[in-house]
């Protein structure tokens, strides 16, 4: 750990989200995951919501349909190799676009975050360079805050090849935040069969 002070960034002035919406959608069929509706709204437009109005700026990381997402976001940022080198590449792009310290980081099929994502993500960075949601079980990787200062070292490792996150993570001073009251709230669609499940879900809750 850093031996820095403990800090809380200030989400309106501090962070910047970046919902990743780059990948390949393999599991469904190659299709842009992020477009792909759950209860008539876009995925993507979901995730935004649990961002917008609570960060400075809001990004999504896409890589295909960039108009269709340029209406759902403050700015757009593709990567900057092609070929669908997945989430670390798409990490990459959006500290290099983000203006402010810290960049959240949100994949774009988890559409019922916790509200109070960007809060605790916040408060729970302390003296770390990265902090990770964790939902009682386990970690999950790309729900994290982490400093737009970390995107050279990330090049770098980008450049010899690293393509899994939780590996880069290790090279740096890192935390997990505790969200397991919640671990729902981190369910994620990459199948059709996930977002029938999660509909019913929410319609079940919508009833009680």
């Amino acid at each position: 750990m850093s031996d820095r002070p403990v800090t809380v960034p200030n989400p309106l002035t501090d962070i910047t989200g970046l919902i990743l919406a780059g990948g390949q959608g393999r599991r469904m069929g190659g299709r842009d995951k992020g477009l792909e509706l759950l209860g008539g709204v876009a995925l993507v437009s979901h995730v935004r919501e649990r961002l917008a109005g609570r960060v400075a700026e809001v990004l999504i990381s896409a890589n295909r349909h960039l108009e269709r997402y340029r209406s759902l976001a403050d700015r757009v940022v593709s990567d900057t190799v092609g070929g669908f080198q997945g989430p670390l590449m798409g990490i990459y792009g959006g500290l290099c676009a983000a203006t402010t310290p810290w960049v959240l980081v949100v994949p774009c099929d988890t559409p019922v975050l916790p509200p109070d994502l960007v809060e605790r993500m916040a408060a729970g960075i302390g003296r770390h360079r990265i902090a990770v949601a964790h939902d009682g079980e386990r970690l999950h990787p790309v729900v994290v805050l982490l400093e737009r200062a970390l995107a050279d070292d990330l090049h770098a490792a980008l450049a010899e090849g690293e393509r899994k996150v939780g590996r880069w993570f290790e090279r740096h001073a890192w935390t997990a935040v505790d969200f397991s009251d919640c671990p729902e709230a981190f369910d994620n669609l990459n199948t059709d069969e996930d977002r029938r499940r999660l509909e019913m879900r929410l319609n079940e809750e919508s009833r009680t």
